[in-house]
């Protein structure tokens, strides 16, 4: 089986994670590189003593997207409009794949303060129960909450049926 190794890298995961190693060379003198972060099917592992996913990426495609959005359609229409377009279209790019993701608090209040800021910048507020008033009036869920249920959603179809 040929390897490409344009595609292929090193990543180590575990106690060990942060001492280097040694360049790992096929037999044709082609070396892997050892990177700090990989992609694998969307969602970003990086390098730590745990297994861990990185949410920076996914964070800032949730931006891209959301400020394009903004761009477009700006204060032309309604609020009701611009959250359902962010909701159909930007939220997806926060929350691939991270039901499977050891999230800790942190980063579930990391996600969390990505919508809170879209809010604020929406409404023009930086005052936290205004953010939530509106966010409980226009019926718009926090990422945390969002993930906890398609974790358990997950895990409900995992289990095998006796």
């Amino acid at each position: 089986m040929a390897i490409n190794f344009k595609k292929s890298c090193c990543l180590r995961i575990g106690p060990r994670a942060g001492t280097v190693c040694k360049v790992i060379t096929c037999l044709s003198g082609i070396s892997l590189t050892w990177v700090s972060e990989i992609r694998y099917l969307g969602v970003i592992v990086a390098k730590s003593r745990l297994f861990k996913c990185s949410l920076e990426s996914a964070k800032r495609s949730f931006y891209r997207a959301a400020n394009a959005v903004f761009r477009k359609i700006g204060r032309i229409s309604s609020d009701e409009v611009t959250l359902k377009i962010i909701k159909s279209k930007c939220l997806p790019l926060l929350l691939y794949g991270l039901e499977v993701c050891p999230l800790t608090v942190s980063d579930l209040r990391s996600l969390d303060f990505v919508i809170n800021r879209l809010f604020m910048k929406l409404f023009c507020t930086n005052v936290m129960d205004t953010v939530k008033i509106c966010q409980e009036y226009f019926n718009f869920e926090l990422p945390s909450s969002i993930i906890e249920k398609r974790r358990k959603t997950f895990v409900a179809s995992c289990v095998p049926v006796s």
